[in-house]
């Protein structure tokens, strides 16, 4: 196979990823229960689909985790539980366009872990959306919204936690399988939310089918077709298709229940979008251009 052939379908293989992890806005609101017991019920089964995909494929789903590992899964399970509960409290918007904000924080961290200096180009991105991260607080707030977009915000210093883990882990171990702290993670959540998810939970059938949904299919399959597309990508090339989920979220959730993102909000999530665009697209063609140096 060729390597645009491979391109194309890693392309398509993120990108079926991106549609599957949109719909989690819909499902989320549509679910008449609190953001823990979706978080509980969801994370295990998602883990326990991803952990038979990998048994039957002759891996191993449950390695002895180590200290970075256990670092990944963290970073992961806080994806997790902020992204249900911003989802819960402010617009599916917000919490989606928030969440992509991560690259904010890696212009800051990954210096610290890889000794690169920050650029102009890094301050420049920051500057943008910090900018754009501010109009999602321009109105009027209740308490609850408030709130939802300060969980969006932990959402996107958790991912980027979670991407920078994940860089480092890829580094020290070329051979390790990131689905291991993706299971993991999902175990992580629904042990530590079990406790407060479990009294009380009664899920009607259809309720039951939606999150048979977002375990199998949104978390479950989206991140197996998703790690089987990043054998095919660059990372800037994964972030950059991995976007069609902010984009496509808040379209589901207001195709289905009409909720209308502030236009302040979608002002914000378009710079955001297009600064990471701009960021990742440049970055890659800064490094050819040092390559043929």
């Amino acid at each position: 196979m060729s390597r645009s052939s491979d391109t194309t379908r890693g392309v398509g293989l993120v990108a079926l990823a991106a549609l599957l992890w949109s719909s989690s806005g819909l499902f989320i609101k549509l679910l008449p229960l609190g953001a823990l017991q979706i978080c509980c019920v969801r994370s295990l089964i998602a883990a326990l689909t991803i952990a038979a995909v990998v048994k039957r494929r002759g891996g191993s789903p449950f390695p002895r985790p180590d200290a970075l590992s256990l670092a990944c899964a963290a970073s992961y399970a806080g994806v997790l539980v902020f992204f249900v509960a911003a989802t819960k409290l402010t617009t599916a918007a917000n919490a989606i366009f928030l969440q992509f904000s991560a690259p904010i924080y890696l212009v800051f961290l990954e210096p610290r872990v890889t000794g690169r200096a920050v650029q102009r180009r890094d301050l420049t991105a920051v500057a943008l959306c910090l900018g754009a991260m501010t109009l999602f607080f321009v109105g009027r707030l209740g308490a609850g919204t408030l709130l939802g977009n300060l969980l969006g915000v932990a959402t996107g210093l958790c991912l980027a936690l979670f991407s920078l883990s994940l860089k480092v882990q890829r580094e020290r171990r070329p051979g390790a399988d990131p689905i291991a702290a993706i299971i993991l993670g999902n175990l992580l959540v629904a042990a530590l939310t079990a406790p407060f998810a479990l009294p009380g939970l009664h899920p009607t059938l259809p309720q039951t089918a939606i999150l048979l949904y977002l375990g199998v299919f949104q978390i479950g399959l989206g991140f197996l077709l998703f790690n089987a597309g990043m054998r095919h990508l660059t990372a800037t090339a994964a972030v950059v298709t991995g976007t069609l989920e902010a984009v496509l979220n808040p379209l589901w959730v207001f195709l289905g229940l009409g909720e209308r993102p502030s236009a302040w909000a979608l002002a914000g999530g378009l710079v955001i979008l297009g600064t990471i665009g701009w960021y990742s697209l440049g970055s890659r063609a800064l490094n050819r251009r040092t390559s043929l140096l």
